[in-house]
C-alpha cells in the first residue's frame, strides 16, 4: 500500500520547464510547499522563474545522453520527478532525418526512462516518492502525420504502466497524464493550428493540477481534455479503424499536416 505522498517539503524536479506547461507545473507545485528543481536549456527562463518560486536552475540538454545522469547529480537528493520535457512529432516518417527520428527518440522515451531508471534504486530503497510523466493523448490512439510523436508517447505510457506495478510494492508511485490539445503554451500552443468548431481545449493550469492530484493521490492516469476529445480517444484504443476514419471526416489529418509544419524548427 502506498502512502499520500505529499508535497509540501518535497524536492521536486520538472524538466521542460522553459515551456508554459512546464512553469505552471512549477507554479503548483511550489504552491503546494514544494521545493522546485526546475530544467530546460534556456537559463534566461529557468533562472527568472527558479528565484520567484524560491527553487533551482539546472541547465541540461536531455537529448545528451551524458545530460541525464550529470542533472540527476547536480539536483541532488529527491522525491518527485516530473517528466514533462518533449519534442514534437508531427509529420511523416519520410520527411524526418535519420538525426531527427534519434533526437525524438532521445527526449520523448529514453531521458524519462533513464531519469526512472537513475532514481528508482534510491527512491524504493527510502519506501517513498513519485515519478510522473507528461504524456498525451497521442500516447493512447494514434492518427496519420503524427508517426514519431505517437511511437515515442505509445512507449512511454506502456513504460510508466509496467513500472508502476514494479514499484508498488517499494512504496514509489507513479502517474502519467495525457493532455489533449492546450491553449495559451505548449506544442500545439506554439504550432498555431486551428481546431475545428467544436474540438475544445484545457490549459496549462488544468495540466499542473492534475499533475498535484497525481501525486498526493497516486492516480494511476488522468487525461486532461473535454469530454468529446476522452471519448474519442477512448473509440480510437478501442476501434482504430473507425476512429482513423472519424478523423479523416472530420479533418484530423489536415490538423496534423498544419502543427507538423507549424513545428519543422523544433524537431
Amino acid at each position: 500500500m502506498i502512502s499520500p505522498m505529499e508535497l509540501n517539503g518535497a524536492h521536486v524536479l520538472i524538466t521542460g520547464a522553459t515551456g508554459g506547461i512546464g512553469q505552471a507545473i512549477a507554479t503548483a507545485v511550489a504552491a503546494r510547499g514544494g521545493e522546485v528543481i526546475l530544467t530546460g536549456r534556456r537559463t534566461d527562463v529557468l533562472e527568472p522563474l527558479a528565484k520567484r518560486l524560491g527553487g533551482r536552475a539546472i541547465a541540461a540538454d536531455l537529448a545528451d545522453r551524458a545530460g541525464v545522469a550529470e542533472l540527476l547529480d547536480s539536483a541532488g537528493d529527491l522525491d518527485v520527478i516530473v517528466a514533462n520535457a518533449a519534442l514534437p512529432g508531427s509529420g511523416l516518417l519520410t520527411d524526418y532525418s535519420v538525426e531527427e527520428i534519434d533526437r525524438a527518440l532521445e527526449v520523448n522515451l529514453r531521458a524519462p526512462i533513464m531519469l526512472a531508471r537513475l532514481t528508482a534504486a534510491h527512491l524504493t530503497a527510502r519506501g517513498r516518492g513519485h515519478l510522473v510523466f507528461i504524456n498525451s493523448l497521442s500516447g493512447k490512439t494514434a492518427s496519420g502525420g503524427a508517426v514519431m510523436y505517437n511511437a515515442t508517447k505509445f512507449g512511454l505510457r506502456g513504460f510508466a504502466l509496467a513500472l508502476r506495478e514494479d514499484l508498488r510494492p517499494h512504496g514509489v508511485g507513479v502517474s502519467t497524464i495525457f493532455p489533449g490539445f492546450i491553449r495559451d503554451a505548449g506544442m500545439f500552443a506554439d504550432s498555431g493550428v486551428t481546431l475545428p468548431r467544436g474540438v475544445g481545449t484545457r490549459t496549462p493550469a488544468d495540466v499542473a493540477r492534475a499533475v498535484v492530484r497525481a501525486v498526493e493521490k497516486n492516480v494511476p492516469e488522468i487525461d486532461v481534455a473535454p469530454w468529446p476529445l476522452r471519448l474519442a480517444t477512448f473509440l480510437g484504443g478501442a476501434a482504430p479503424g473507425l476512429a482513423a476514419s472519424v478523423q479523416r471526416r472530420i479533418g484530423g489529418d489536415k490538423i496534423t499536416e498544419q502543427m507538423a509544419e507549424g513545428q519543422r524548427d523544433k524537431r
